[in-house]
């Protein structure tokens, strides 16, 4: 008998342990937020896909739950939190219970291969303060001069002699030129082209599903990253020879401060880590700003008495000014309701859709565990067109901007907390002084009235936002 015991005792304590695992499993699985795993491998990713990112968790906090839900996206586990106390928790938790994080597809069309498995603070950490300061109020009022220039540029040769434009394709033009032209003193057409038709393949499936095949977006996403990255290794390091020959000391635009400041070793950056933040600071230019735009410029074709207001506000700049005098930080300023537009537009239309974020603990929320390594997202939808933060939602309407403007929380186009879009004021200036540029010249008419939108990266027109240009009489 106590042979039989023997024999039998290391398959009761398997069988045992299988069944605390399996039990604790199934704890877990009740105390996360409910949800659907969606299709095993797939998730839930055609469903986000086809519904958009609107339609898709507005039907789950419906389903589920209106605070926070699981799905699957992109191969991951994810919590989606909604609303403002949502948006208040991820927000201020950052760097406690949470940790960047970006898609697998996203880090190998980006990033150096070397960079891929990094901890993405490591890679961001130089980006967060240092583009905090050189993209402050401060140190772009002398860009302002340089965009209103370059807008009229641009206007002369692309807008003016057409009586029809796509305005999606040309402000992408138009944002990533200036970003070159910013960033890395890059002006010739030719030179910005080798950089932009590689940016396009890669913003295009940047957040693909993440199969190598040839033919597949990703696919074509990795192959365009690495032009984007060898082409600015070759600028780069030919840029610190000049700085080293020259013996220079201040830095003529962002490429040659990144290469005159030291981390906190004292050690200057390598060209990859240069180029790893360049990189995301172009992609925000050729995406999400130009994105910006267009929204702007579809209100302003769509509703008439709101491109009345602001006609009237940058003609009465206009006419404080000699003909060929450029905008200034003074002038900006003076932009009160043309930003409240902005704004309006970014609310209904806004570039970015959320943000995602890794667990490194396992937390609660709204009486739920979210286990760590799970990944979160947040997004714009869950606030943006909330009756009870901006009450008839559907509504254009820039006087919700006026006085304290909307509650904490609810108005998040360019995200919040310690990882808030460093490019905020940036973008601001850019849309405004092309907002200047176009009024002044054109009244706009949508061709295609009710043109769909299309979520890739961003909110894109379906046919490129096509308008009919009016001149004004000089």
């Amino acid at each position: 008998m106590d042979a039989f015991l023997a024999s039998i005792l290391p398959l009761v304590v398997l069988l045992l342990s299988l069944y605390l695992v399996f039990r604790k499993r199934g704890s877990d699985d009740s105390k996360v937020p409910p949800g659907s795993k969606g299709w095993p491998m797939l998730g839930e990713n055609m469903e986000f896909a086809l519904q958009g990112p609107q339609k898709f968790v507005k039907a789950r906090m419906s389903k589920y739950s209106p605070e926070v839900f699981r799905t699957s996206l992109l191969g991951e586990k994810m919590a989606i939190f909604c609303g403002a106390q949502g948006n208040k928790f991820l927000f201020t938790n950052e760097n406690k219970l949470l940790t960047s994080w970006w898609p697998q597809s996203m880090k190998k069309a980006l990033l150096f291969p070397e960079f891929v498995e990094s901890n993405l603070n490591e890679v961001s950490a130089l980006k967060r303060s240092f583009h905090h300061d050189i993209l402050k109020p401060e140190a772009l009022k002398k860009y302002i001069p340089v965009m209103d220039a370059l807008a009229r540029e641009h206007l002369d040769a692309d807008w003016t002699p057409n009586g029809v434009v796509k305005v999606f394709p040309l402000s992408k033009t138009y944002t990533f030129a200036l970003a070159c032209k910013l960033f890395l003193s890059i002006t010739d057409p030719k030179h910005i082209k080798t950089l932009a038709d590689p940016f396009a393949l890669v913003t295009n499936g940047m957040f693909s599903v993440p199969i190598d095949l040839p033919g597949t977006a990703y696919n074509r996403a990795i192959k365009g990253g690495k032009m984007v990255r060898d082409e600015l290794m070759k600028i780069i390091t030919k840029r610190r020879k000049e700085i080293i020959a020259n013996n220079e000391t201040e830095g003529r635009d962002l490429l040659s401060c990144m290469l005159l400041v030291k981390d906190e070793d004292g050690q200057f950056l390598s060209e990859m880590e240069i180029s790893n933040n360049i990189i995301g600071l172009l992609v925000a230019s050729f995406e999400t700003t130009s994105s910006a735009v267009t929204a702007v410029m579809n209100y302003l074709a769509e509703l008439p008495h709101i491109y009345n207001g602001v006609l009237k506000e940058q003609m009465e700049i206009a006419k404080s000014k000699g003909p060929d005098e450029l905008l200034t930080w003074e002038d900006i300023e003076k932009m009160k309701y043309s930003w409240n537009v902005a704004r309006e537009s970014l609310r209904l239309t806004p570039p970015a859709q959320g943000a995602f974020r890794e667990t490194t603990t396992d937390f609660t929320y709204a009486g739920f565990t979210i286990p760590e390594g799970w990944k979160t997202f947040w997004t714009v939808h869950t606030t943006h067109k909330n009756p009870e933060f901006f009450p008839d939602p559907e509504t254009f309407d820039p006087s919700r901007f006026e006085g304290s403007g909307p509650a904490p929380y609810t108005f998040v186009p360019f995200g919040g907390g310690p990882r808030m879009c460093p490019g905020k004021e940036y973008a601001r200036l850019e849309v405004l002084v092309f907002m200047h540029n176009v009024v002044r010249r054109f009244k706009l008419e949508k061709t295609i009235p009710n043109e769909k939108i299309i979520f890739y990266a961003s909110p894109t027109p379906e046919h490129g936002l096509p308008v009919r240009l009016q001149p004004h009489d000089k």
